[in-house]
């Protein structure tokens, strides 16, 4: 059976950020599925299980759901090991897109300790401003392709605790199991691509902006498409 693309979004944007590649996608006949993770900061942590019981509950919806191609984009990264983990079906492979890498085994920290202070900057009362608001209009603009896909986006966002970001993530051992992979967008992400790359990783590279896929789905999926055929 053809695995489904499960396209997991960034725990502080929406799954409007995935909906033009999963469109693309869908039409050129894979099978691909968006969860929602919007509501996994609300109440007390941890949020970890929160964000695997929404993809696994979310794939309960679909007829006949068979192995899964996990594709992460940004600080998703950190919770596909745990992903994997809590689902009903086997995973065939994983793709990390401009996305943060856990480690072998362990924990990991929501985010680094340098950019957790920062965080801690931003935050009124305990919660934080939604993410594009952490950036002003000169970084923020080019990753939008034109106002409507803006305004979409960014109607979409959670406002995140600022102890979602305190948490730390737990990293099944041996979840390494299957073919992974790196799709690259922006520079701030080439140390990772390096830290994929060292792992024995197929590691693409797509230039753009941290949210690329929504300015060239296009291109996004094909990149999704080849990297999963190297598994």
């Amino acid at each position: 059976m053809q695995p489904i693309f499960v396209l997991v979004h960034s725990p502080s944007m929406g799954p409007s950020t995935w909906y033009p590649v999963a469109d693309l996608m869908a039409a050129a006949g894979h099978r691909v599925w968006v969860p929602s993770l919007v509501r996994v900061g609300e109440g007390g942590p941890p949020f970890w299980p929160r964000v695997v019981d929404a993809v696994r509950d979310s794939l309960w919806q679909l007829p006949a759901a068979g192995p899964v191609t996990l594709v992460a984009h940004s600080n998703a990264g950190l919770f596909l090991p745990a992903i994997g983990a809590g689902l009903d079906q086997p995973v065939a492979g994983s793709i990390f897109v401009d996305a943060a890498l856990p480690p072998r085994e362990g924990a990991s920290p929501a985010v680094p300790p340098e950019k957790l202070e920062h965080l801690r900057s931003l935050a009124v009362d305990g919660t934080l401003p939604r993410w594009t608001d952490w950036w002003d209009e000169e970084q923020l603009a080019p990753m939008f392709p034109d106002a409507s896909v803006r305004r979409t986006v960014v109607e979409d966002q959670p406002t995140l605790p600022l102890s979602y970001f305190e948490q730390e993530i737990p990293v099944p051992d041996g979840w390494e199991d299957h073919p992974c992979s790196f799709l690259r967008f922006s520079p701030a992400y080439d140390g990772l691509a390096d830290q994929a790359r060292e792992r024995g990783w197929p590691v693409a590279h797509l230039p753009g902006t941290h949210l690329h896929q929504i300015v060239d789905p296009e291109g996004t999926a094909r990149h999704l498409v080849d990297l999963a055929a190297t598994a």
